[in-house]
């Protein structure tokens, strides 16, 4: 009862799920997209402490350097927002995370 236009998706679909169940007859497709939606949080994960670190790493290295000179960094020297966090002492925010690291040691693949 599918038009036409359909029917090639709907039986890539239904051809899909069947090779899905050989491999977990229990979860299907559900399984695989379930696995791989695990893998996109740790990842998540993974990115957001990498790019917290990012941050933390520029705040010391702008507060390492008074008054915007960064003799490592000279492409930056010349930023009026590097110059402005640059002429602070103190770092401007601290970053303290809390992550939860139980999931963190689970495999990211699995077949």
């Amino acid at each position: 009862e599918l038009p036409v236009h359909q029917r090639g998706d709907a039986v890539s679909s239904i051809v899909y799920e069947a090779n899905a169940r050989v491999r977990d007859p229990v979860y299907g497709c559900v399984g695989a997209i379930s696995s791989l939606q695990q893998q996109i949080d740790a990842l998540q994960t993974q990115l957001a402490l990498t790019q917290a670190e990012v941050v933390h790493l520029r705040v010391r290295q702008t507060a390492s350097f008074p008054h915007g000179f960064c003799p490592t960094s000279p492409s930056n020297s010349g930023s009026p927002t590097f110059k402005l966090m640059g002429s602070q002492t103190m770092p401007i925010f601290d970053l303290d995370m809390v992550v939860d690291q139980a999931s963190l040691g689970e495999p990211m693949w699995s077949f």
